[in-house]
């Protein structure tokens, strides 16, 4: 019986006797790569974009169901050059279909470490190992928790992290906001749209997002700001019915009812699980400059991952262009 045998980066393909056609999946069990990417984000994708034009063999391992990180939570990005008001799942949609259009290969694992082998960086996920002459760390950022007593036991039965991703199960309904940030304020207003009243409950006496959020939050109807407030706990039985707050300054208490409550006290970097042995500063985001490069020569750090003072797409897109640029400075790629 004669066989004819063809190789293509995933499958075998077998043509036998009698034009039986057998296709096998290839074990890839060890892959090289020029670059390896970690995350979808904004700065993930950024990079390989840049990445894809340079010519490098880049592979992207992301572990959300969709590319484009945080953005795909936001309703309108208003803040991005030449298209305001778009949609953020729409500009996440757009930035994946260009990498795709770079020749760049997308997988969906999850990242378990990360290797220094000097020339070569090992990446080792939950189902393949991968090697690469340098890695991209765009792992992003989680919510942060408020760590109450409730929280975990009604997260998903009205404690959320996403207004714009929940906020229609809420409408004609009280809700309360917990932070003072852009995106506590952004998601204020957000359900102020369709909520009966919203509470935006904050630790401090005055807000440290953007003075325009917060002229919209403070001028709104629907909106009734508790300042110097904590949250101290969650009460509800199966769903959130109420929440437990603090006054810091008069040390009252009192309990609030309340049929949902949205965090937005901030995001903690996605790093310690990811590698370890890089220099990270106080707060556990990766040491890096707006070069991207990291403590570890070949590895470099971009988006919300990374040290910088200011998280946004558009910054978070840069990092991606300046990282290649890094990389081929560097001679990291031949």
């Amino acid at each position: 019986m004669a066989w004819q045998i063809r190789k293509s980066k995933e499958t075998f393909i077998y043509f036998g006797k009698g034009g039986i056609l057998i296709l096998l999946k290839k074990w890839r069990s060890h892959n090289m790569y020029d670059v390896i990417i970690i995350g979808s984000g904004p700065a993930g994708l950024s990079a390989a974009i840049y990445a894809g034009r340079a010519k490098f063999d880049t592979l992207i391992i992301e572990e959300k169901p969709m590319s484009g990180g945080q953005i795909v939570n936001t309703s309108e990005v208003d803040n991005y050059p030449g298209l305001p008001g778009v949609g953020g799942f729409e500009l996440a949609q757009k930035m994946r279909e260009h990498a795709q259009k770079s020749g760049v290969t997308f997988v969906k694992e999850q990242v378990v470490s990360v290797e220094d082998k000097q020339e070569k960086k090992l990446v080792t996920t939950n189902q393949n190992k991968y090697e690469a002459k340098a890695v991209i760390i765009a792992s992003g950022a989680s919510y942060r928790k408020l760590g109450v007593p409730g929280e975990e036991r009604l997260t998903g039965m009205g404690v959320s992290y996403c207004a714009t991703c929940d906020g229609a199960f809420f409408r004609n309904r009280t809700v309360a906001v917990a932070g003072g940030g852009d995106v506590a304020l952004e998601d204020a207003l957000f359900l102020a749209r369709g909520c009966e009243k919203v509470y935006l409950i904050h630790r401090r006496d005055s807000f440290r997002g953007a003075k325009v959020l917060a002229e919209q939050v403070q001028t709104n109807e629907k909106i009734e700001i508790l300042y110097d407030t904590v949250v101290e706990e969650i009460c509800g039985e199966g769903m959130v019915e109420k929440i437990k707050i603090l006054n810091k300054k008069t040390q009252e208490e009192k309990m609030l009812p309340v049929n949902g409550i949205f965090v937005a006290v901030g995001m903690v970097p996605n790093t310690v699980k990811v590698i370890p042995h890089l220099a990270l500063d106080d707060t556990g985001y990766i040491k890096a400059g707006e070069d991207g490069r990291s403590s570890v020569p070949g590895i470099y750090a971009v988006g919300d991952v990374r040290t910088k003072q200011l998280r946004q797409v558009v910054t978070a897109v840069a990092d991606g262009a300046n990282a290649i640029a890094s990389m081929e400075s560097d001679g990291m790629i031949s």
